[in-house]
Order: structure tokens, then C-alpha cells, then sequence
């Protein structure tokens, strides 16, 4: 593995091949640090949900304590493995997933309590599943998805845009949904491209 770096420890700088214990034909290794904390993670959205629909108009102090560390974890447990060399292939796999039911959670509630426009939940939602659909016909053909720099920065904002409309600041919470909603579907596209010519050359 490459030196650790400051760049290298905060996730700025991903360049080299991934760590050899997330390779599939590595075994899942599933009790290490960070994967710990990606159990807490995934604890913290079934809390989230309730507190949620516990509150009266979807704005909950509570919910959005949940959320927060739920959100935080992502980087919290990246951190981790980086600095102790834990690193997992059931930890390259929870990740994101558990950064997609997060999300997913939040969604819910705000169309639940129309915390935001149903519109802009409805084309985020979409992409996901767009990106599920694809991301499993490339598996197929023998093909993976690269993680793109806007992708990588797209969670943060719609993550923090939730966060916020939970807390009741609702416009900056939109502003920054939006934004996060955007880049999402740009590195949609990215991943689109790379995964369509390499399918056509796979046919050719």
C-alpha cells in the first residue's frame, strides 16, 4: 500500500489500485474497527425513522442527531481503515450501501412530511435505481463501476440537505439537496459513458 499522506488519510487523493483485502476473492473479514462503526451506521437509520415519525411536522432535534452520525460515520469509518490497515471486502460493500439506505431513509421522511419538493425525491430516487440497474448489467458483462470525484462529493451535500431540513432550515437545506442532486446525476453520466462503450467493445 501507498504511504499514508494527509490527502491520502482524509480520501483526497485515491490514486494507486485498491487495497488487496477488498478484492473478491478475498474473504469478507467482518470484524474490524471500521466495519464496527458501519454497524452503528446502519442502527442509526431504523433510530432515525422512528424519531422521525415520531415528531409532529418531520422536524426532529432528535432524528437529525441520528442522521448527523449516521452521515459522519461514512468518513469516520474510511478514516479508520485507512489509519489501521483494516480494511474489509464486507467494509467495501457495506459503504456504500449503507450510504444508500441513509439517504433512501431521508427521502422517505421528507416526502413523508414534504420537507422537500416530491419532484426532486422522485428524480433522486431514480438515479439510484438507475445506477442499481446498470451497475448489476456491467457486473454481468464483466465490467465494474469506477467511483468518480462528482459522485464521491455528490453524498455530502444531499446528505447535509436533508440533515438540514430535519433541523427545520429548509431553504439552505434545498440549496443544498439541489446541489448534491445535480453533481449525482453528472457523475451518472460519467459512469454511463464508461460503462457503455466498454460494453460496446465487450460485443464487438
Amino acid at each position: 500500500m501507498p504511504p499514508i499522506t494527509k490527502k491520502r488519510l482524509f480520501g483526497l487523493d485515491r490514486s494507486g489500485p485498491p487495497p488487496s483485502q477488498t478484492l473478491s476473492d478475498q474473504p469478507l473479514n467482518p470484524w474490524t474497527i471500521p466495519n464496527a462503526i458501519g454497524y452503528a451506521r446502519a442502527a442509526l437509520i431504523p433510530a432515525f425513522l422512528v424519531l422521525e415519525y415520531e415528531s409532529r411536522h418531520g422536524v426532529s432535534t432528535a432524528a437529525g442527531i441520528c442522521f448527523f452520525f449516521a452521515a459522519a460515520g461514512d468518513y469516520l469509518d474510511g478514516i479508520t481503515a485507512r489509519l489501521t490497515g483494516q480494511y474489509s471486502r464486507l467494509g467495501a460493500a457495506l459503504d456504500p450501501a449503507i450510504d444508500r439506505l441513509l439517504v433512501l431513509a431521508g427521502a422517505l421522511a421528507c416526502w413523508s412530511y414534504e420537507l422537500l419538493p416530491r419532484w426532486a425525491l422522485v428524480v433522486l430516487v431514480a438515479r439510484e435505481l438507475a445506477m442499481l440497474l446498470a451497475g448489476q448489467a456491467w457486473l454481468r458483462r464483466g465490467h465494474a463501476l469506477v467511483i468518480n470525484w462528482p459522485g464521491r462529493i455528490a453524498v455530502a451535500p444531499t446528505m447535509f440537505g436533508i440533515w438540514l431540513e430535519v433541523l427545520g432550515a429548509h431553504a439552505v437545506g434545498e440549496g443544498f439537496f439541489f446541489f448534491g442532486l445535480a453533481l449525482a446525476w453528472v457523475a451518472a453520466v460519467f459512469y454511463l459513458r464508461p460503462g457503455r462503450s466498454a460494453s460496446t467493445s465487450s460485443s464487438a
